[in-house]
């Protein structure tokens, strides 16, 4: 690796020197733009929209659109001038928790190499960040721009992440936002289900660039002079589903069958949705004999009672009745 600046982190009273180098590279496949017919390379001109005349490089200045059609022309010489182009310090502001950086702050990462006699602070800074279990927020000058920063440690190296700007962070305005939608409880528990069927370690490795890959088989087979062969056809995604909870179910069966696990149906642990129906089954099938029993004994009880209430009202005439003999 080839180190892209030097500067030193200030820590306090302390200053480490230390090396930059790109911690991240782009895979991609580049190509020139050609002349199909010879395959001649395709060259621009810098050319001036007002004299027409071709441009080198040191002719050329940058400019700001005031709008209108003025433009404010800036030199060298203006860019030198400001404070922090020929700044190499990283200045540490504070140290934070981890967790409270939004990653989508994140832009660019940068591995630091102590330099010179600077390895014991360079190291006492690392692991004093990971015992804190902190991140520093910096400030650094690169290419001529002030950047927010932050320093961790990845793999026993000190990692400066450089970050956008809060005010460069756009504001999502969607009209679904704005709609009271509502989720129901049965497809949010499916929903979990799916997500704990599909649950998993990140390992970055296991995944791989199948598009470069591909390309990078079609430019090997054109060298060679031999056919491409084709890969072979992945699976059709799914339309959009009509049946949200059908759809959800049949999605945690097929991840349930990638893994290699019965189905639902088939002896696998119930999902909380076949669980609840279950229950609402048990629930329905116990209701009826219940409300049959008290209906079966009562029916002897209104006998018995019956013939007490007979009996009562018989005795007054029985005693009438032996009253009216003497007489």
């Amino acid at each position: 690796m080839r180190a892209i600046w030097k500067g030193a982190v200030s820590f306090g009273l302390v200053s480490i020197g230390v090396k930059v180098y790109s911690a991240t590279e782009e895979k991609d496949i580049r190509f020139h733009q050609v002349h199909r017919e010879d395959g001649g390379r395709i060259r621009y001109k810098r050319t001036c929209s007002v004299c027409g005349e071709e441009v080198t490089y040191d002719d050329i200045a940058k400019g700001y659109d005031l709008g209108g059609g003025e433009m404010v022309i800036l030199t060298d010489e203006d860019f030198a001038e400001l404070p922090l182009s020929t700044s190499h310090a990283i200045d540490v502001l504070e140290f934070v928790p981890a967790e409270q950086v939004d990653p989508i702050l994140y832009n660019k990462a940068y591995f630091l190499e102590p330099e010179g006699t600077a390895t014991k602070p360079y190291v006492l800074l690392r692991d004093a960040l990971t015992d804190s279990e902190r991140v520093a927020i910096v400030k650094v000058a690169l290419r001529q721009r002030e950047q927010l920063a932050t320093l961790r440690v990845r793999e026993g190296v000190l990692l400066l992440n450089t970050m956008l700007w809060p005010d460069e962070i756009r504001q999502p305005d969607f009209g679904f936002l704005d709609e009271d939608l509502k989720v129901r409880p049965p497809e949010l528990a499916m929903a979990s289900s799916l997500i704990d069927s599909m649950a998993g370690e990140f390992e970055p490795d296991a995944f791989t660039d199948d598009y470069r890959a591909a390309l990078q088989e079609v430019i090997d087979a054109k060298v060679e002079g031999r056919e491409v062969v084709q890969p072979e056809e992945e699976e059709a995604a799914p339309a959009a589903a009509v049946d949200l909870m059908a759809a959800l179910k049949a999605s945690v069966e097929r991840a349930r069958a990638a893994r290699g696990e019965a189905p639902s149906g088939g002896g696998a642990e119930p999902t909380p949705i076949s669980s609840a129906r279950s229950a609402k089954k048990t629930a329905a099938k116990k209701a009826p004999a219940k409300k049959a029993e008290p209906a079966k004994k009562a029916t002897p009880a209104k006998k018995t009672a019956a013939k007490k209430t007979a009996a009562k009202k018989a005795e007054p005439a029985k005693k009438t009745a032996a009253k009216k003999k003497p007489a």
